[in-house]
């Protein structure tokens, strides 16, 4: 990646999430200007959700004529090179979509596309958490484990832009059958969905109460966990226990100066923070463990929209 030349410049990011597509003119790490959401859903096939994209792209541009280029973060296997998102998570009908030659058509701007969570780690790398660092790992936690990883001043994106998928790691060769056949990927036990299934069970089984799912959100487990529930308590330990051997495995193939996270799940605060570094310590070669930083992450929702109009100046500036 470049260097930071164009951070004062403004472009336009956009965050496409499984539920909704945000937009934002950005300067820096300033949001100057939000866009009106697309609904992702609502709109069904591709086609539907690039035409939405296009009218609220041409609208910022017309509102804020300075733009200079636009970057979309999308959420699944994205080869920034080509401009090609090879296949979506959790939205079908996106498979080898020339987006960013589309993008440059729909708006008038030069385009740069990129995978969210590689927009986040951009973000809390060039202005964020890991500012001024060389190698860190950046992840966010929320429905699935997504991350980005910046090696020796690098976004290491790997052969066919897939580096960096930390979800897929495997934490237990027996365990649970993920979505490409892997078994045990660590996104199968931390995610949103999982810890509120996880909590389900153990409620019922353990204190014999029956709690609905959407009673059992990161949100309600803080809560019940701050308020001593046992249950709760038991899931941020276990979910820290279980992040814990991603990393360490990250940590020994990549040897970072920070992990630096993010997302819904992170929100919880010292309750996995703690644990997770108490897992680290105790596995982590001493010497090296003094070293290390897990680090929350400075940019909330914003970071891929940040990240995204970023790449997207730093692209144009690598043209010129």
């Amino acid at each position: 990646m470049g260097g930071m030349n164009g951070q004062q410049e403004t472009s336009i990011g956009v965050d496409m999430g499984g539920t909704s597509i945000k937009f934002a003119v950005v300067r820096g790490e300033k949001i100057i200007a939000k866009g009106e959401p697309v609904q992702t859903k609502e709109c069904g096939s591709p086609d539907a959700v690039i035409a939405a994209v296009g009218e609220r792209l041409r609208a910022l541009r017309e509102q804020y004529p300075d733009v200079r280029a636009v970057g979309m973060g999308l959420p699944g296997f994205v080869n920034h090179a080509a401009g090609v998102v090879d296949s979506l998570t959790n939205v079908p009908g996106w498979y080898d979509v020339p987006i960013r030659r589309i993008l440059e058509e729909e708006s008038g701007l030069p385009a740069a596309v990129e995978n969210d969570a590689n927009c986040m780690a951009l973000a809390e790398w060039k202005l964020g958490a890991g500012r001024g660092m060389q190698d860190i790992v950046c992840l966010t936690l929320g429905t699935g484990v997504g991350a980005g990883i910046i090696a020796q001043g690098q976004l290491l994106r790997g052969h066919l832009g897939a580096a960096g998928e930390l979800g897929q790691v495997g934490i237990d060769y027996r365990g649970r059958i993920g979505h490409y056949g892997n078994r045990g990927a660590v996104e199968d036990y931390i995610g949103n969905g999982e810890l509120a299934l996880e909590a389900q069970m153990r409620y019922a089984t353990e204190l014999g109460v029956h709690k609905p799912i959407d009673e059992l959100t990161p949100i309600h487990l803080e809560d019940a966990a701050k308020g001593g529930c046992p249950v709760a308590l038991g899931i941020w330990d276990d979910a820290a226990r279980k992040l814990s051997a991603c990393l360490l495995a990250c940590h020994y193939i990549l040897n970072p100066q920070a992990f630096i996270i993010g997302g819904g799940i992170a929100k919880a605060g010292k309750l996995l923070f703690d644990s997770l570094r108490g897992y680290l310590k105790a596995q982590i070669y001493p010497a090296h463990y003094e070293k290390l930083q897990i680090l929350p992450a400075q940019f909330g929702g914003e970071a891929g929209i940040i990240g995204a109009a970023l790449l997207a100046l730093e692209d144009l500036a690598a043209t010129r």
